[in-house]
């Protein structure tokens, strides 16, 4: 056998060595997002939950105006996100943050930039109360719901052993019920952590190296690259005041401790390419340039425009299979149910 040969097969075993070394240790950091939504603890899904949950989650009559939905600012159809740098609410007030996305959020420590709800129900009870967002009331929420026939019968079939179904607790658990479902499997990095190392291109695993090498894995593990802890935000260098508003101060606002100043739940890089703009002011609208804000703000490091864009590259792989939903037909308002308040 030549030399040149020997040379030859000895590169390609050394080049197989290290795509397989790459795939472990992506296997050690990340998991791919499962084809089945998880149980949720102490609220059962059901199909005829799982149906009101979605009425509820398009119905804008939760908000006073009536004008206003959870998908408004978590478009399904939109990655989950709103494309705004901060939502729109009522008498179009602007929210002091940018909507995370819903996708995969069932995978979160707990949601809200600063984890304020603990679970996917306690969140959806903040927005419909929310004077900002959708300025609502339970009582009236339960006004509406009551004054409607149908929107009554689904609540029975979907708490059938509730003595009054129709809550403002059993409408946030039958949107948590809904929430869940949507969730993106089958990414290109999820084919790639289940054994298929032809999912990802060369320059997709430089990207993930790079991601791994640099230290973004340190916040952006895991199922959901991401929503499992609270990392602060300009550990070396802080960003310009559009990108990080000083008055906000994040989780800090919850625990009232000093220690939590700037610190913000990490967002899950799931679908990131398609749910910018990006960080909580929603000041980033390019991913590379939140990729290189990154890296100067957490590991104080300059990386260069190959680096930058070799990462997003990466990014891009995160992309997973979009939720199909079919919009639902709403129960019908009726002489009973309140007109809207602008």
């Amino acid at each position: 056998m030549s030399l040149a040969l020997l040379l030859a097969l000895a590169a390609g075993a050394g080049q197989a060595l290290a795509t397989e070394d790459l795939q472990a240790r992506a296997k050690a950091i990340f998991k791919p997002v499962p084809d089945k939504p998880p149980a949720l603890k102490g609220n059962p899904a059901s199909p005829a939950k799982i149906e009101l949950g979605a009425k509820l989650y398009f119905d804008p009559r939760l908000s006073k105006s009536q004008l206003i939905s959870c998908n408004t600012c978590h478009n399904a159809g939109l990655g989950g996100a709103d494309l705004q740098a901060t939502s729109t609410g009522h008498g179009w007030q602007k929210g002091p943050r940018n909507a995370p996305t819903v996708l995969n959020s069932v995978y979160n420590i707990a949601q809200f930039w600063d984890g304020r709800a603990k679970d996917l129900a306690e969140q959806a009870k903040g927005p419909v109360q929310a004077s900002v967002e959708m300025n609502n009331t339970p009582d009236l929420v339960l006004k509406t719901l009551n004054s409607m026939p149908e929107y009554v019968k689904l609540f029975k079939a979907a708490f059938p052993a509730d003595k009054n179904p129709v809550s403002f607790d059993n409408m946030a658990k039958a949107i948590e019920v809904f929430e869940a479902t949507l969730i993106t499997p089958d990414s290109r990095f999820d084919r790639y952590l289940k054994g298929n190392r032809k999912a990802l291109s060369a320059r997709e695993a430089d990207g993930l190296k790079l991601f791994i090498d640099k230290g973004c894995a340190g916040c952006h593990g895991g199922l959901n690259l991401g929503g499992s802890g609270y990392y602060p935000f300009g550990v070396v260098a802080k960003p310009a005041e559009n990108i990080m508003p000083r008055g906000d101060k994040g989780r800090f606002s919850v625990t009232k401790t000093s220690g939590d100043e700037y610190v913000f739940r990490a967002p899950s890089l799931r679908n990131v390419a398609i749910t910018g703009p990006y960080f909580h002011s929603g000041a980033v609208w390019s991913l590379k340039e939140a990729v290189a804000i990154m890296g100067s703000a957490q590991f104080g490091i300059q990386l260069s425009g190959n680096e930058t864009n070799v990462i997003t590259a990466f990014l891009d792989s995160l992309t997973g299979r979009q939720p199909r939903i079919v919009y639902p037909i709403l129960p019908p308002s009726t002489d009973a149910t309140p007109h809207p308040m602008l």
